[in-house]
């Protein structure tokens, strides 16, 4: 059996990819932090090693032997974290990981990125892989970090013979999202009177069609070529509409102007320099809240033969898992 390593694993994508490879036959290795809640990895038939993508050392003991990586880890929050630690993780792991997979020879490197490193689009012209970079003015330390490390990623290819592709998703719905991460925005929207909602709009996609897109990319796909794995183009009113009727709720409904949010949004940022603590509301989260943020994965479904599934399948297996779970968190 081909074994994979799977970086991240305790989260809702790298669990997710996990579960994937071992439907499939793989000998599936994951590379999780100590720290990590490993709640979900107690039922999955998986060798465990423990480390920090940052750890040299322990990157090249968890790739060893290994024919494929998946390096889904990276530092995604939005606020209170410090830039040397998304460097840290999402350049300096990246780095790791390219070494060791150089090192070890392994059959492919699959790196996921973040759809944010091309330039969205709008609905009548979604982003594609052919957009170049243009969100370094909002100053996202993730979106900036994430961009640096996949460029990393694509020198080595060019540079080094590194045979990798770059899977660049957008927001991931779906179960097993034990932290929570991207059901932080259902958990928004639920239980709510009266309910505010921005005036841009992103691009979902299930977190399933996701990890099936990783395991396509193992054997499909030219070396450097990246991928945008996109689902449905909704505006935050219709995704959350989308969420109320699932949940069988009906708040009422009212929209931030994008002037007052980006107000915020800049208030946010000054106070954030003033006490050293980066805002939930800042500039560059107020900037993506008004922004179209629309893509096409119509590449990846080509390639990859890619069938999208619906959102409302995404959101509802969603609330599903997290109601038998934990009705807490949602």
């Amino acid at each position: 059996m081909p074994k994979v390593l799977i970086t991240g694993a305790s989260g809702l994508l790298g669990y997710n990819t996990a579960l994937e490879f071992c439907r499939r036959g793989f000998e599936v290795r994951v590379l999780i932090r100590r720290s990590a809640n490993t709640e979900l990895l107690n039922g999955l038939f998986c060798e465990r090693y423990y480390g920090a993508v940052e750890n040299a050392a322990d990157v090249a003991a968890a790739v060893t032997d290994c024919d494929y990586v998946v390096h889904t880890a990276s530092l995604t929050g939005q606020w209170g974290i410090e830039l040397k630690e998304y460097e840290q993780v999402n350049i300096q792991g990246t780095e790791n990981i390219i070494r060791a997979c150089l090192g070890e020879r392994v059959k492919r490197l699959i790196y996921i990125s973040t759809a944010n490193t091309m330039a969205p689009g709008t609905r009548e012209h979604p982003g594609t892989e052919l957009n170049p970079f243009s969100l370094f003015k909002i100053n996202s330390p993730y979106i900036n970090t994430k961009y640096i490390a996949q460029q990393k990623v694509l020198e080595a290819v060019v540079e080094k013979g590194l045979p990798a592709v770059i899977l660049n998703p957008t927001f991931m719905i779906g179960a097993h999202d034990l932290k929570p991460s991207s059901g932080q925005l259902l958990k928004y929207a639920l239980d709510k009177m009266l309910l505010f909602y921005p005036p841009g709009g992103k691009n979902f996609v299930h977190v399933k069609d996701v990890s099936r897109a990783i395991v396509f990319a193992c054997d499909n796909g030219e070396n450097g070529d990246c991928f945008l794995i996109a689902g449905e183009n909704l505006s935050y009113r219709e995704f959350f509409r989308m969420v109320h009727r699932l949940a069988r709720q009906r708040p009422v409904m009212l929209g931030i102007p994008a002037i007052a949010l980006k107000i915020g949004g800049l208030l946010g940022t000054a106070i954030g320099y003033l006490t050293g603590k980066r805002r939930m509301l800042n500039y560059a989260s107020a900037y993506l809240l008004c922004l179209q943020n629309y893509y096409s994965g119509q590449k990846a479904a080509r390639t990859f033969g890619l069938r999208y599934t619906p959102v409302a399948v995404a959101i509802e297996e969603a609330l599903d898992w997290f109601h038998k779970n934990d009705h807490t968190r949602i």
